[in-house]
């Protein structure tokens, strides 16, 4: 009978310390994950103010009115010919 509660009391302490465990090491896990995020925000901020009205804008594209200079559009006589009289 008391190895019966000797048994139960352990079984019982172990569940314990492995929720214990499971709980802080979560809690741990859980803090670093929310450090990193904190730590990318603020670069993010910091690259953005450190930025902001020095870079050019990513919307200009330089070769939108470039001159027409290939070659092969301008030789080829077979241009305009239908070819497959089934289309």
């Amino acid at each position: 009978m008391v190895n019966k509660k000797i048994i139960l009391a352990i079984i019982i302490l172990s569940i314990a310390g492995a929720a214990a465990g499971g709980y802080f090491y979560w809690n741990k896990k859980n803090t670093e994950t929310n450090a990193l995020d904190k730590i990318n925000e603020a670069a993010n901020k910091i690259k953005d103010s450190a930025t902001q009205g020095v870079l050019p804008s990513l919307q200009t594209n330089p070769l939108e009115n470039k001159p027409d200079i290939n070659p092969v559009d301008k030789i080829n006589p077979y241009q305009n010919i239908k070819t497959n009289p089934f289309e």
